[in-house]
Protein backbone atom coordinates (compact mmCIF):
# COMPACT_ATOMS: atom_id res chain seq x y z
CA UNK A 1 0.00 0.00 0.00
CA UNK A 2 2.84 2.38 0.82
CA UNK A 3 4.33 1.83 -2.64
CA UNK A 4 1.07 2.85 -4.35
CA UNK A 5 0.82 5.91 -2.08
CA UNK A 6 4.36 6.97 -2.97
CA UNK A 7 3.80 6.38 -6.69
CA UNK A 8 0.55 8.34 -6.64
CA UNK A 9 2.15 11.31 -4.95
CA UNK A 10 5.13 11.32 -7.30
CA UNK A 11 3.17 10.95 -10.56
CA UNK A 12 0.39 13.39 -9.66
CA UNK A 13 2.78 16.06 -8.40
CA UNK A 14 5.01 15.67 -11.45
CA UNK A 15 2.21 16.05 -13.97
CA UNK A 16 0.05 18.61 -12.22
CA UNK A 17 2.70 20.74 -10.51
CA UNK A 18 6.13 20.22 -12.08
CA UNK A 19 5.16 19.96 -15.77
CA UNK A 20 2.49 22.67 -15.74
CA UNK A 21 4.82 24.84 -13.68
CA UNK A 22 7.38 24.62 -16.49
CA UNK A 23 4.92 25.15 -19.34
CA UNK A 24 2.48 27.77 -18.07
CA UNK A 25 3.62 31.38 -18.36
CA UNK A 26 1.65 33.30 -15.76
CA UNK A 27 -0.42 36.23 -16.99
CA UNK A 28 0.15 35.66 -20.71
CA UNK A 29 -2.19 33.53 -22.80
CA UNK A 30 -0.06 33.99 -25.92
CA UNK A 31 3.21 32.97 -24.25
CA UNK A 32 1.52 30.03 -22.52
CA UNK A 33 0.10 28.84 -25.84
CA UNK A 34 3.54 29.06 -27.46
CA UNK A 35 5.05 27.21 -24.50
CA UNK A 36 2.47 24.42 -24.78
CA UNK A 37 3.17 23.95 -28.47
CA UNK A 38 6.91 24.16 -27.91
CA UNK A 39 6.92 21.56 -25.12
CA UNK A 40 4.48 19.06 -26.57
CA UNK A 41 6.47 15.98 -25.57
CA UNK A 42 6.81 17.20 -21.98
CA UNK A 43 3.08 17.97 -21.94
CA UNK A 44 2.17 14.40 -22.94
CA UNK A 45 4.57 12.97 -20.35
CA UNK A 46 2.79 15.11 -17.76
CA UNK A 47 -0.63 13.93 -18.92
CA UNK A 48 0.35 10.26 -18.76
CA UNK A 49 1.81 10.91 -15.32
CA UNK A 50 -1.53 12.37 -14.14
CA UNK A 51 -3.46 9.37 -15.48
CA UNK A 52 -1.09 6.97 -13.76
CA UNK A 53 -1.64 8.95 -10.57
CA UNK A 54 -5.37 8.21 -10.78
CA UNK A 55 -4.69 4.49 -11.21
CA UNK A 56 -2.22 4.35 -8.31
CA UNK A 57 -4.59 6.34 -6.08
CA UNK A 58 -7.51 4.00 -6.82
CA UNK A 59 -5.42 0.96 -5.89
CA UNK A 60 -4.22 2.69 -2.74
CA UNK A 61 -7.78 3.57 -1.61
CA UNK A 62 -8.97 0.00 -2.19
CA UNK A 63 -6.05 -1.51 -0.26
CA UNK A 64 -6.50 0.94 2.61
CA UNK A 65 -10.17 -0.01 2.95
CA UNK A 66 -9.30 -3.70 2.96
CA UNK A 67 -6.63 -3.15 5.61
CA UNK A 68 -8.64 -0.90 7.94
CA UNK A 69 -12.18 -2.25 7.83
CA UNK A 70 -11.46 -4.37 10.95
CA UNK A 71 -10.81 -1.12 12.86
CA UNK A 72 -14.22 0.40 12.04
CA UNK A 73 -16.02 -0.76 8.93
CA UNK A 74 -18.31 2.27 8.59
CA UNK A 75 -15.47 4.76 8.95
CA UNK A 76 -13.30 2.74 6.55
CA UNK A 77 -16.14 2.73 4.02
CA UNK A 78 -16.65 6.48 4.46
CA UNK A 79 -12.92 7.05 3.97
CA UNK A 80 -13.07 4.90 0.83
CA UNK A 81 -15.94 7.07 -0.47
CA UNK A 82 -13.93 10.25 0.00
CA UNK A 83 -10.91 8.54 -1.52
CA UNK A 84 -12.83 7.48 -4.62
CA UNK A 85 -14.28 10.98 -5.03
CA UNK A 86 -10.70 12.24 -4.86
CA UNK A 87 -9.76 9.79 -7.61
CA UNK A 88 -12.73 10.99 -9.66
CA UNK A 89 -11.68 14.62 -9.31
CA UNK A 90 -8.14 13.63 -10.27
CA UNK A 91 -9.56 12.07 -13.43
CA UNK A 92 -11.57 15.24 -14.18
CA UNK A 93 -8.42 17.34 -13.67
CA UNK A 94 -6.54 15.00 -16.03
CA UNK A 95 -9.26 15.43 -18.66
CA UNK A 96 -9.11 19.22 -18.32
CA UNK A 97 -5.31 18.91 -18.54
CA UNK A 98 -5.84 17.83 -22.15
CA UNK A 99 -8.06 20.80 -22.97
CA UNK A 100 -5.49 23.50 -23.74
CA UNK A 101 -3.52 21.30 -26.14
CA UNK A 102 -6.68 20.13 -27.91
CA UNK A 103 -7.80 23.74 -28.34
CA UNK A 104 -4.42 24.98 -29.52
CA UNK A 105 -4.07 22.08 -31.99
CA UNK A 106 -7.75 21.85 -32.85
CA UNK A 107 -7.23 21.91 -36.61
CA UNK A 108 -10.26 22.33 -38.81
CA UNK A 109 -12.75 21.80 -35.97
CA UNK A 110 -11.58 25.03 -34.32
CA UNK A 111 -10.26 26.85 -37.37
CA UNK A 112 -13.02 29.48 -37.12
CA UNK A 113 -11.61 30.69 -33.80
CA UNK A 114 -9.13 33.55 -34.01
CA UNK A 115 -5.76 32.79 -32.43
CA UNK A 116 -6.40 35.13 -29.49
CA UNK A 117 -9.73 33.45 -28.68
CA UNK A 118 -8.18 29.98 -28.89
CA UNK A 119 -5.41 31.09 -26.52
CA UNK A 120 -7.94 32.63 -24.12
CA UNK A 121 -10.02 29.42 -24.17
CA UNK A 122 -6.90 27.39 -23.43
CA UNK A 123 -6.23 29.58 -20.39
CA UNK A 124 -9.82 29.12 -19.17
CA UNK A 125 -9.40 25.34 -19.38
CA UNK A 126 -6.14 25.62 -17.46
CA UNK A 127 -7.92 27.55 -14.72
CA UNK A 128 -10.66 24.90 -14.61
CA UNK A 129 -7.95 22.27 -14.27
CA UNK A 130 -6.59 24.18 -11.30
CA UNK A 131 -10.01 24.44 -9.66
CA UNK A 132 -10.63 20.71 -10.17
CA UNK A 133 -7.26 19.99 -8.59
CA UNK A 134 -8.19 22.17 -5.59
CA UNK A 135 -11.44 20.22 -5.13
CA UNK A 136 -9.38 17.03 -5.35
CA UNK A 137 -7.16 18.34 -2.51
CA UNK A 138 -10.19 19.12 -0.32
CA UNK A 139 -11.62 15.61 -0.63
CA UNK A 140 -8.13 14.21 -0.12
CA UNK A 141 -7.99 16.25 3.08
CA UNK A 142 -11.20 14.66 4.36
CA UNK A 143 -9.77 11.25 3.47
CA UNK A 144 -6.60 12.05 5.45
CA UNK A 145 -8.62 13.01 8.54
CA UNK A 146 -10.65 9.80 8.43
CA UNK A 147 -7.64 7.65 7.55
CA UNK A 148 -5.61 9.24 10.32
CA UNK A 149 -8.36 8.51 12.83
CA UNK A 150 -8.50 4.89 11.69
CA UNK A 151 -4.73 4.59 12.05
CA UNK A 152 -4.97 6.15 15.53
CA UNK A 153 -7.63 3.60 16.54
CA UNK A 154 -5.76 0.68 15.06
CA UNK A 155 -3.44 -1.52 17.07
CA UNK A 156 -1.14 -2.45 14.19
CA UNK A 157 0.38 0.93 13.25
CA UNK A 158 1.97 3.67 15.41
CA UNK A 159 -0.68 6.12 16.62
CA UNK A 160 1.57 9.12 15.94
CA UNK A 161 1.22 8.42 12.21
CA UNK A 162 -2.54 8.81 12.53
CA UNK A 163 -2.26 12.08 14.46
CA UNK A 164 0.11 13.55 11.88
CA UNK A 165 -2.15 12.44 9.02
CA UNK A 166 -5.19 14.10 10.61
CA UNK A 167 -3.28 17.37 10.93
CA UNK A 168 -2.19 16.98 7.31
CA UNK A 169 -5.80 16.49 6.25
CA UNK A 170 -6.94 19.67 8.00
CA UNK A 171 -4.32 21.54 6.00
CA UNK A 172 -5.56 20.23 2.64
CA UNK A 173 -9.17 21.04 3.57
CA UNK A 174 -8.22 24.74 3.64
CA UNK A 175 -8.20 24.57 -0.17
CA UNK A 176 -12.00 24.73 0.03
CA UNK A 177 -11.09 28.44 -0.10
CA UNK A 178 -8.29 28.39 -2.69
CA UNK A 179 -6.89 31.76 -1.61
CA UNK A 180 -6.64 30.53 1.98
CA UNK A 181 -5.05 27.24 0.96
CA UNK A 182 -2.53 29.03 -1.26
CA UNK A 183 -1.57 31.49 1.48
CA UNK A 184 -1.09 28.63 3.96
CA UNK A 185 0.59 26.33 1.44
CA UNK A 186 4.10 26.40 3.02
CA UNK A 187 2.58 25.17 6.30
CA UNK A 188 0.31 22.67 4.53
CA UNK A 189 3.27 21.31 2.55
CA UNK A 190 5.27 20.99 5.77
CA UNK A 191 2.44 19.12 7.50
CA UNK A 192 2.09 16.89 4.44
CA UNK A 193 5.79 16.02 4.45
CA UNK A 194 5.74 15.27 8.18
CA UNK A 195 2.72 12.98 7.82
CA UNK A 196 2.79 11.32 4.42
CA UNK A 197 6.51 10.59 4.05
CA UNK A 198 6.81 8.80 7.43
CA UNK A 199 3.59 6.87 6.71
CA UNK A 200 4.87 5.73 3.33
CA UNK A 201 8.26 4.85 4.81
CA UNK A 202 6.67 2.85 7.64
CA UNK A 203 4.34 0.92 5.33
CA UNK A 204 7.10 0.12 2.84
CA UNK A 205 9.84 -0.76 5.33
CA UNK A 206 8.00 -2.13 8.37
CA UNK A 207 4.43 -2.74 7.23
CA UNK A 208 1.68 -3.49 9.73
CA UNK A 209 2.00 -5.74 12.76
CA UNK A 210 0.37 -8.92 11.37
CA UNK A 211 -0.45 -10.47 14.75
CA UNK A 212 -2.20 -7.35 16.00
CA UNK A 213 -4.06 -6.96 12.70
CA UNK A 214 -5.35 -10.53 12.99
CA UNK A 215 -6.39 -9.90 16.58
CA UNK A 216 -8.29 -6.75 15.64
CA UNK A 217 -9.86 -8.47 12.63
CA UNK A 218 -10.96 -11.41 14.80
CA UNK A 219 -12.44 -9.04 17.39
CA UNK A 220 -14.35 -7.15 14.69
CA UNK A 221 -15.59 -10.30 12.92
CA UNK A 222 -18.74 -10.80 15.06
CA UNK A 223 -19.83 -7.23 14.33
CA UNK A 224 -19.76 -7.88 10.57
CA UNK A 225 -22.02 -10.94 10.67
Amino acid sequence: MGVFEALEGATSAYGQVVVLGKIVVGGSAALTAASFLGHERLFWVGFVSCVLGVAFHTAWVALFYELFQPVHRTLALTAAFFGLVTCGMQAVAALLYLGPMLVLKGGSSLSALPAEQAQALAMVLLKLNGHAFNVDLVFFGFWCVLAGFLIFRSTFLPRILGILLMIDGLGWITFILPSLGSSLFPFVAGASALAEIPLQFWLIVFGVNPERWKEQAAAAAPDRR
